[in-house]
C-alpha cells in the first residue's frame, strides 16, 4: 500500500499556514448538512468534538463512561507545553520543535511536530479564555515549570492536575454544545466496529452498555479519539477502563496500524505493591524539578533512607547526564532506574524501586512552597503507600504510561480509510519512539481545536459523500460480526476469568516487549501469545448475557484485542533492528548503555496492514527525511 502523507512543500515555517489556505472550505450553510460522528469524550475528542459543533456541523460523541469528565485525559497532572517563552530564558517555537523531535529519537514526522509547537501557543489562550486555572506567578502572570528533555520551562500547570482542569474546560465547550442541539452525546456505548462502504468510513457500530442493544450510526466522517493501548500490560497507569478495541477494529476494516512497539514506560510511578494489583499509580514527571533520585552506592543496603548519609548516596542521574540532571527525558529516565535495581541497588520490599527525595527543595524553599506546587500528588502518594513524602523521600519505579504507536494518518490527520480521522494518542503522528513530558495534553488539544476543523472540512468539501442508510449491508455484515463476537465469548463457558488471561498477557508482554526487548525474548513471546489466546478462546468464563450491563463481557472483547495486538507489538519490535526511544533492543546499544538506532535501515514508519485471521500482517514503510533537525547520537549529558 503506498503511505501518501500528503506533508506540504515549501519552508516548514510557512507550511502549515499555506497548507490551511489551500484546504477547501464547507459554507457554514452546507455545514448543517453534514453528521461527524466522534468516538471519544476526552481532550482529543471533547475538543474537537465541540469545535465542530461550534462551526455548525451535527456532531454524534460517543464515550464508554458515564461522563465525558470521567474520560482518561484527567490523569495527566504535570502540564501542558506551549513555546510561549514568558520565562525568556531561550524558547521558541523552533526549539519546541527540536526538542520534540531530539526527543522522540528521530523518528517522527518533521511537519507534524512543527505544526504541533506552532499551535501550541494558541491553546493556552484558548484555554486561559475557557476559565483553565493555570498556575500564577506573584505578579498575577501564568508560571511554568521545566519538564524532561528541555532545558528551558515552557510547562504550564495546574497544581498536579492539568489534564483535570484542561478536561473540564474542554467539558465545559462540549455541553454548551450539546445544550443547543449540535452535539448528541452517547454515554455509556462503546464502538465495536466500523462501517466501511464502498472503502470510505461511513459509521460505527456500538453497544449501550446498559442495555446491551446493538446500534448503527451512520454519518457522513468518523472521527477515532479513544487514546492508547498501554493497558496491553495489564499494570499501567491507564484506567481499567482503557483499550484498543475502537482502534483496532478499525484497523481490521483497513486503516493501517502504525508503530505498535513504540510504547513508553513512565519513570515516576508508584512501585507494584502485590502479586494481584490491577493498576498502578504515577507520580507526574514534574516532581523531578525539585525531587532528587537516588539509590543507596551499597548492594543491598535496607537502612531507612533517612539515615543513609550523602557520601553513601548515588545521584545516578546527576551524575549520568550533568547538562539535564534528573530531567532527563522519560525513556532515558526508566532504564537508569532498571539498570540500577538489576544490579542488586533497588529499595523497597521488592527491590524494585529508587527514591525521589525532596529534602533539599524543602530546605530551599519550604514545605509551604512544595504543598503549593505538588500537594496533591503527595497527599495521593501518603494515601496510597502510609508514607509521608514530606519527612522520608517517594519510592518510584518505571510503568507502562503511553503509547507513540497507533493508527497512521497523514498531514490531515486521515487514515488509510478515507473518511476516517484519528487524534490524539489513538494516532502515531507527533511523537517518533519516545514522549516527551507535557506533550500528550499538547497534542491532544492541537488536534482537538485547531487542526481537524481545517482537514475534515476540506476532507466533505471534496468527497461530498452520498447518504447511506443504517440498514446497508455493509452495517448489516459489521454488526453481525459483532453478534459472532459475542456469541463466541458468551459460549467458551470455561474455568478462567477474563482478568487471569490479561493478567498473563501482560507478563509476556512486559517481560519480553517492555522496557528492554531481544531477539530470543520477543521469538519466546511470539510462541506463548498464540497458545494463550488459543486457550483464552477455549476456557474463558464470561458471565452474564448480552442483555443487560455485562462488564465481563466489555472486558473480555477489549483482552481479545490486546492479544492481537500485543503479537502486532512483538513483530514489530522484533523486525527493527535497532534502539530508539522506548524502543530498547537490548543487541543495539552503545559503550554507555544508550539507544543506538540505525538511520541508514530504519528512518521510517512501521505502518501494519491487517491480511485476515491467521495470516501475517505486511509491513509498509513511510520514509522519513530531515531536513530541519538532522539526526545524532541523542545525548543529555
Amino acid at each position: 500500500m503506498e503511505l501518501k502523507s500528503n506533508v506540504p512543500t515549501g519552508p516548514i515555517e510557512q507550511a502549515w499556514d499555506k497548507h490551511k489556505f489551500e484546504l477547501k472550505l464547507v459554507n457554514p450553510a452546507n455545514k448543517r448538512k453534514y453528521n461527524i460522528i466522534v468516538v471519544g469524550s476526552g481532550l482529543a475528542g471533547g475538543a474537537a468534538a465541540a469545535s465542530l459543533g461550534e462551526l455548525g456541523y451535527n456532531v454524534q460523541c460517543f464515550c464508554y463512561q458515564d461522563s465525558p469528565r470521567r474520560a482518561h485525559s484527567i490523569a495527566a497532572q504535570g502540564g501542558i507545553n506551549a513555546a510561549k517563552n514568558y520565562h525568556n530564558d531561550g524558547d521558541s517555537v523552533y526549539r519546541l520543535f527540536y526538542d520534540t523531535v531530539k526527543g522522540g529519537d528521530f523518528r517522527a514526522r518533521e511537519y507534524n511536530v512543527y505544526r504541533l509547537a506552532q499551535v501550541s501557543v494558541n491553546i493556552i489562550d484558548q484555554c486561559v479564555a475557557q476559565g483553565v486555572p493555570f498556575a500564577r506567578e506573584y505578579g498575577g502572570l501564568l508560571d511554568n515549570r521545566s519538564f524532561g528533555g528541555a532545558q528551558v520551562s515552557r510547562t504550564f500547570y495546574a497544581r498536579g492536575q492539568t489534564g483535570q482542569q484542561l478536561l473540564l474546560g474542554a467539558y465545559q465547550a462540549l455541553e454548551r454544545q450539546i445544550g443547543l442541539g449540535q452535539v448528541k452525546m452517547y454515554p455509556r456505548t462503546e464502538m465495536l466496529d466500523l462501517v466501511v462502504v464502498d472503502g470510505v468510513a461511513r459509521g460505527i457500530v456500538a453497544r449501550d452498555m446498559m442495555t446491551g442493544k446493538i446500534d448503527v450510526h451512520m454519518g457522513d466522517a468518523v472521527i477515532l479519539a479513544t487514546g492508547g493501548y498501554g493497558n496491553v500490560f495489564y499494570l499501567s497507569t491507564n484506567a481499567k477502563g482503557c483499550n484498543v478495541t475502537a482502534t483496532w477494529r478499525a484497523h481490521k476494516r483497513g486503516a493501517l496500524f502504525a508503530n505498535p512497539c513504540y510504547t513508553q514506560i513512565h519513570p515516576t510511578c508508584i512501585p507494584v505493591a502485590g502479586d494481584y494489583q490491577s493498576k498502578l499509580t504515577l507520580m507526574s514527571e514534574s516532581l523531578r524539578n525539585d525531587g532528587r533520585i537516588w539509590v543507596p552506592k551499597q548492594k543491598g543496603d535496607q537502612r531507612p533512607p533517612n539515615t543513609i548519609p550523602e557520601n553513601e548516596r548515588d545521584y545516578y542521574l546527576e551524575r549520568r547526564y550533568p547538562s539535564f540532571g534528573n530531567l532527563v527525558p522519560r525513556d532515558i529516565a526508566s532504564r537508569a532506574a532498571k539498570h540500577e535495581c538489576d544490579e542488586g541497588r533497588g529499595v523497597g520490599p521488592s527491590g524494585l524501586g529508587v527514591y525521589l527525595d525532596f529534602a533539599d527543595a524543602i530546605k530551599r524553599l519550604g514545605a509551604q512552597k512544595i504543598q503549593e506546587r505538588y500537594g496533591n500528588l503527595f497527599e495521593m502518594y501518603e494515601r496510597i503507600t502510609g508514607e509521608n513524602p514530606y519527612l522520608v523521600p517517594m519510592r518510584i519505579y518505571p510503568a507502562s504510561h503511553y503509547t507513540m504507536g497507533g493508527l497512521w494518518v497523514d498531514y490531515n490527520l486521515m487514515s488509510t480509510i478515507p473518511g476516517l480521522f484519528v487524534l490524539g494518542e489513538a494516532n502515531f503522528s507527533d511523537h517518533g519512539a519516545n514522549r516527551l513530558g507535557a506533550s500528550a495534553l499538547m497534542q491532544g488539544l492541537a488536534d482537538g481545536y485547531f487542526v481537524i476543523p481545517y482537514t475534515i472540512g476540506n476532507y466533505l468539501a471534496t468527497a461530498k459523500p452520498a447518504k447511506v442508510a443504517a440498514n446497508c449491508l455493509e452495517a448489516k455484515e459489521a454488526v453481525s460480526n459483532i453478534e459472532c463476537i459475542t456469541k463466541k465469548l458468551l459460549n467458551a463457558n470455561g474455568t478462567r476469568t477474563v482478568d487471569s488471561f490479561h493478567r498473563e498477557l501482560g507478563k509476556i508482554i512486559w517481560d519480553y516487549c517492555g522496557m528492554a526487548r531481544n531477539a530470543a525474548g520477543l521469538q519466546k513471546a511470539l510462541g506463548l501469545i498464540p497458545q494463550l489466546r488459543d486457550e483464552f478462546w477455549k476456557n474463558v468464563k464470561v458471565l452474564g448475557s448480552n442483555d443487560e450491563f455485562n462488564q465481563s463481557l466489555e472486558k473480555a472483547g477489549r483482552v481479545a484485542d490486546f492479544f492481537e495486538l500485543g503479537e502486532l507489538m512483538c513483530i514489530d519490535a522484533l523486525d527493527r533492528d535497532e534502539s530508539c526511544g522506548g524502543h530498547f533492543r537490548e543487541e543495539y546499544q552503545t559503550p554507555e548503555g544508550e539507544a543506538q538506532r540505525d538511520d541508514e535501515k530504519f528512518s521510517y514508519v512501521a505502518a501494519w496492514e491487517y491480511k485476515g485471521a491467521g495470516q501475517s500482517p505486511v509491513l509498509n514503510k513511510e520514509p522519513l527525511t530531515f531536513n530541519y533537525v538532522h539526526p545524532s547520537q541523542r545525548s543529555y549529558k
